[in-house]
């Protein structure tokens, strides 16, 4: 089955950390570019961050500029989401999403997605 899991979501303090992982099930995350996407209970998804298929290229909300960074492992297959100094603000659901990029386009993140995940709950609270 093709799918994309997340874990690593949990009850944090505020300015905590967390660690968030992508994996892939039954295909290559290599040849995808991932975005992570948040929703907070009564709001509009959010997109955090995305990165492109090689990795050469991140970027930030900049709501979590600074406190986020993405990383991708091609060995592991998989796409993780390091968190610190985490904010209540941040509390949502977080899910991940892959997105064939067409080389012609010019774009290094994806616009449309062939895989999401269905998320991993992130609390920052005292």
């Amino acid at each position: 089955q093709l799918q994309l899991v997340e874990s690593g979501g949990g009850l944090v303090q505020p300015g905590g950390s967390l660690r968030l992982s992508c994996a892939a099930s039954g295909f290559t995350l290599n040849d995808y570019a991932i975005t992570w996407f948040r929703q907070a209970p009564g709001k509009e998804r959010e997109e955090v961050s995305c990165i492109s298929t090689n990795g050469g290229y991140t970027n930030y909300a900049d709501s979590v500029k600074g406190r986020i960074t993405i990383s991708r492992d091609s060995a592991k297959n998989a796409v993780y989401l390091q968190m610190n100094n985490l904010k209540a603000e941040d509390t949502g659901l977080y899910y991940c999403a892959a997105g064939l990029v067409a080389p012609e386009s010019g774009a290094l993140c994806a616009f449309e997605y062939q895989y999401w995940g269905l998320g991993t709950q992130v609390t920052v609270s005292s």
